[in-house]
Formats: structure tokens, sequence, C-alpha cells
């Protein structure tokens, strides 16, 4: 999922995700759980072009998560939705992760960084640090991510 919406303006949200969900294989059913999960029921019949940017954003997660893909490859999966939301998307990710799926997300946002498993912190093609959040802020002394990253980032131009 990128953070450019893929999905098709044109068509509903309950037809974009059983659209992803007939291309993924995904079991009959599917494209409504993942529709419930994410919040959109009340939008389903609603043109994907007539919805907000945070409604756009999860409509193109709910078909990024039909049919239980393996990997995931999301792009700030959460940036611009309320805090609410932001959690119990991220809620539905571990849940994901617990059953199997391996989950990539690439974020400059330090607060979505830290909720992952696993950092690898790269500026300019240079990878400047690898671990846990906790190990990071370990190593760099402070709790902040974003200070753990800046002082990376200050370390490694020395």
């Amino acid at each position: 999922m990128t953070q450019a919406s893929s999905v098709y303006t044109d068509l509903s949200v309950r037809e974009n995700v059983a659209y992803w969900a007939r291309i993924s294989g995904a079991e009959r059913g599917e494209a409504e759980s993942v529709i419930e999960h994410l919040h959109l029921a009340s939008l389903a019949g609603q043109p994907a072009g007539r919805l907000s940017g945070g409604q756009t954003s999860r409509v193109a997660l709910a078909c990024a998560l039909v049919g239980n893909p393996p990997v995931l490859l999301l792009d700030e999966p959460t940036v611009g939705l309320d805090p609410v939301l932001r959690e119990e998307i991220w809620d539905f990710l571990r849940e994901r992760a617990a059953a199997g799926t391996t989950i990539l997300v690439s974020s400059h946002v330090m607060d979505e960084a830290a909720r992952c498993d696993k950092l690898l912190l790269i500026r300019h093609g240079e990878i400047l640090a690898t671990g846990s959040p906790d190990d990071i802020r370990k190593r760099t002394g402070v709790e902040d991510l974003d200070t753990a990253f800046l002082n990376l980032i200050k370390e490694h131009a020395a």
C-alpha cells in the first residue's frame, strides 16, 4: 500500500475491496470482514472518489489486506488518521503479524516506527542502525525515537 491512493475512484468502497478480493482469491465474505475491521461499513456504497483522504487510505489498506497476503509492504499506513482509528488499525496489523503475516512498514514518522518489532533506520541510502525500538533508544541514550534518529544522523556525519 503506497501513500498515493491506488483505489478506483469510480467504484464504491465495497466494489474496490471485492475487486481485490477476487484477484487475490480471498475466501467468500472476507471483503466484508475487512470492511468491518477498518470501519468502512457505513461508507461501503459510496464511490471512492467522494471520500476524504483518511477514508481513502483505509480503503487502500482494506484492498491490501484482503486475501491474507503472506507479506504486506505498507507506506505510512496510518498517517492522517484519527488516533482511535490508528490504534485499531495497528491492533489489526499486530493480529495479522501474530497469525504469520510479514509486515514491512516504510515511514519517516517515528510514532509509526515505534509500533514495529524491528527497525532499519536509513539516511541517504546508508543504514544508521537496526534493532528494536528499545534497542535503538538504549544505544542512543534517549527515550524519544525522533531524537534517537537525529542523534544517529549526527553520529554518522561526524
